[in-house]
């Protein structure tokens, strides 16, 4: 391998305030096949970066996550770095997070940003926000990731080729993350150094607004994953709001009122809560099954080989 088998992928929305020195530590490391994928940025970003000698394509679309499918459908070299364009990441640290994928360890490398980050890189909100999501990651998936909404990381083109990847803004890398875990891709964390944004650039991203789109696409994927997990947080629900309403039912009925339409409702929501938990149990039965199928398949196509 040859750093010119290596593609740096970059995603950019105005980022004029450090594409370019981000571009020059790049080629300073000795990677000059650099792609810019620009958001139709209105502060010169695509401009600055071709003049530092990356190739730049602008976006057809709005949000992280497009720009990112669209340049997968474009890169052919065999290995691909992705980092953020803000220069929070550190172009000295390329060659760490490509170690574990050229020594065949594993398809996908993540930068683990929350070992050694520096002073200012976070807000509290922040750190509780990934902390959460990062938590919910692992009892959804049952694998054990520090960082899935890391910026920085390295990939295969075979790797990214087995992904489905569809959403459009910052959910990407979680849903990057949840691919691999489907495609049973050897993932491997590397601690790497988180730096503050540059005060020039204000992000774009919602701590909030987004944390909330983050998690809900950790659940929304889950179904194919974790059903029982899926389905049993909506039989919960159900069955909490039954005996919320129940409650108040029998509470009632000692001071000799009976709420008949409320009883109805009451057992209506603890029987469908119910069959959710039971609906749960056949899907993860059926996932169970599909697996062992298809890993069935694989080994006997490799004996083939």
């Amino acid at each position: 391998m040859n750093n010119a088998d290596v593609c740096i992928l970059i995603p950019t929305l105005n980022e004029a305030a450090t594409i370019g020195e981000l571009i020059k530590n790049f080629k300073k490391e000795g990677f000059s096949n650099i792609l810019v994928i620009d958001g139709n940025s209105k502060d010169g970003t695509a401009q600055i970066a071709e003049a530092e000698g990356a190739r730049v394509i602008l976006q057809t679309g709005k949000g992280k996550g497009q720009a990112m499918i669209q340049a997968f459908e474009l890169i052919e070299s065999p290995y691909i770095i992705m980092v953020d364009g803000d220069g929070t990441y550190l172009a000295r640290e390329a060659s760490s997070l490509l170690k574990p994928v050229l020594e065949g360890r594993a398809d996908h490398v993540i930068g683990n940003r929350l070992n050694k980050y520096s002073p200012g890189a976070f807000t509290k909100l922040n750190l509780i926000g990934n902390h959460l999501i990062n938590t919910l990651f692992d009892i959804v998936y049952g694998v054990e990731l520090r960082d899935i909404l890391s910026g920085y990381r390295a990939f295969t083109l075979e790797s990214i080729r087995e992904l489905e990847l569809n959403k459009t803004g910052f959910e990407i890398e979680t849903e990057i993350s949840v691919e691999c875990i489907l495609k049973k891709q050897r993932v491997e964390e590397i601690s790497i150094t988180y730096l503050p944004r540059s005060k020039k650039g204000a992000t774009k991203l919602n701590p909030v607004k987004d944390g909330i789109r983050i998690g809900s696409t950790i659940y929304r994927l889950a179904k194919v994953h974790n059903p029982m997990f899926y389905f049993g947080i909506i039989g919960f629900a159900f069955i909490l709001a039954g005996l919320f309403t129940g409650t108040f039912v029998v509470a009632q009925w000692l001071q000799g009122i009976t709420r008949i339409p409320l009883s109805i409702l009451t057992a209506l929501l603890i029987i469908f809560g119910l069959q959710m938990f039971i609906f749960g149990m056949l899907s993860d039965l059926i996932v169970t099954l599909h697996r062992q199928t298809v890993n069935l398949i694989q080994d006997r196509n490799k004996q083939r080989r």
